[in-house]
């Protein structure tokens, strides 16, 4: 194979058209993990596209390289590197929140008589302040449903999560605060025998 044709074949595999097509695809991969991450949605398919981030980053890479190269004009090429290297530093932090501050599972916990529904808890922060979600997983395998239990922001002591346990198989126990200065309090979510949907969720902080 010459160097001409080499050069032909990577032009034909990276053209303009297959960029924009790449991208359209990630849109729409973004899209169904939007709506797989919303209260109910398949975990799995949230796991894998629900990460609006980095698609995005993604999708604005194929469109000006795209741009670059079906434009021929040295000024528009400048002109959009420059406008992409900005986008990318201005996102640079949050980029650096979400390597650093992403949540972590602590525990998961199956319901009593149940292996199909599991109470998770995960941890992260923002910034300083300790953050808690509580979620129940519905079901098994690729049918797993993810329902929002509750959210704690620990930037005060009485918003501080201090336990999540179930008391029966649609019930479960939150603890905020400490009784050791007055603040604990225990907040009683039930869930729908079905579905697993809880019937209320509790934010604090």
């Amino acid at each position: 194979m010459t160097e001409e044709t080499a050069v032909q074949d990577r032009k034909a595999l990276f053209s303009p058209r297959e960029m924009v097509l790449a991208a359209g695809c990630l849109v729409l991969a973004g899209a169904v993990g939007r709506w797989a991450g919303q209260d109910g949605g398949l975990l799995w398919v949230a796991r894998l596209f629900d990460h609006p981030l980095l698609f995005g980053l993604l999708v604005l890479g194929l469109l000006a390289a795209a741009l670059m190269v079906a434009v021929r004009s040295l000024v528009v090429r400048v002109l959009t590197g420059v406008a992409l290297g900005l986008a990318l530093l201005a996102s640079f932090p949050f980029v650096l929140f979400a390597a650093f501050g992403a949540a972590s599972e602590t525990s998961d916990t199956a319901a009593p008589g149940r292996d199909d529904r599991s109470l998770v808890v995960e941890e992260g922060a923002d910034m300083i302040d300790p953050l808690w979600w509580v979620y129940v997983d519905e079901g098994r395998g690729p049918l797993k449903q993810r329902w929002k239990v509750g959210y704690f922001n620990g930037d005060a002591a009485e918003n501080a999560l201090v336990e999540a346990v179930w008391e029966g198989p649609d019930r479960i126990r939150l603890v905020t605060g400490y009784a050791e200065d007055g603040t604990e309090q225990v907040h009683l979510v039930d869930l729908d025998h079905g579905t697993g949907r809880p019937l209320r969720t509790v934010t604090r902080g």
